[in-house]
């Protein structure tokens, strides 16, 4: 093993010498390479605008919808069973089939006081007991703000088939003098406000009570009306 010659003992020109032979063996530090900066194309430019347009845009037909609902307060048609007469109910055998008579008196109002609306593709069924057992279809018509429209409809029911049980269940019910039918009305209804018109379907329920025929009448209805 070679001892190092101390410093003090080397010559002045050794030592610089030796001092720069160390500095060249040093590694030298990383080079920082610089991006060249690429300036924004024009259609870049474009592009930006337009979209913050379209953005700035879609807020304010927002804003005006907004202000449009908040002022015309749109309301759902109520529609309400005012009077029912059930004329006639038969039940043969075998196997158990449903004959039927019925006549209801239905009202539609429009209760907005600022929109028009128009109802068609209109229809009624009638259930016993989950069972369909008559339909009927109804003809289209216009409402003015806060008019009502009165519907006389006329439900037939003929030959009707039944299961056991339910048949069973409806001669129960007549010997009670109390007879239990469900209305169903399914709308299509479009809303007219100036040129803006809103489309959408509307389905009326209706639990009626009713005492036997021949003389049937209606006792109770309890309607909901959902969109």
């Amino acid at each position: 093993m070679v001892t190092p010659t101390p410093y003090h003992l080397l010559s002045p020109r050794t030592i610089v010498t030796k001092i720069i032979s160390m500095k060249q063996q040093e590694p030298e530090p990383p080079k920082i390479i610089l991006q060249p900066r690429h300036r924004t194309s024009p259609a870049m430019w474009c592009a930006a605008i337009v979209c913050f347009a379209f953005s700035v845009l879609l807020i304010l037909v927002g804003l005006v919808i907004l202000i449009v609902f908040l002022t015309v307060k749109p309301r759902t048609p109520s529609f309400d069973v005012a009077h029912a007469a059930l004329n006639s109910v038969y039940i043969g055998s075998p196997p158990p089939y449903f004959n039927g008579d019925m006549t209801l008196t239905a009202n539609i109002s429009n209760p907005n006081h600022k929109i028009g609306v128009v109802i068609h593709s209109g229809a009624i069924e009638l259930f016993f007991r989950g069972r369909l057992v008559s339909a009927q279809a109804l003809p289209s018509f216009a409402q003015r703000r806060g008019q009502f429209t009165v519907l006389n409809v006329h439900m037939l029911s003929s030959q009707v088939v039944l299961p056991p049980e339910v048949a069973v269940e409806l001669l129960n019910q007549m010997k009670s003098n109390k007879i239990l039918y469900t209305i169903r009305g399914t709308f299509k209804v479009r809303e007219r406000f100036w040129s803006w018109h809103y489309t959408y379907r509307m389905t009326a329920i209706c639990d009626l009570e009713l005492t036997a025929p021949p003389s049937g009448f209606l006792v109770d209805r309890r309607c909901t009306t959902s969109t």
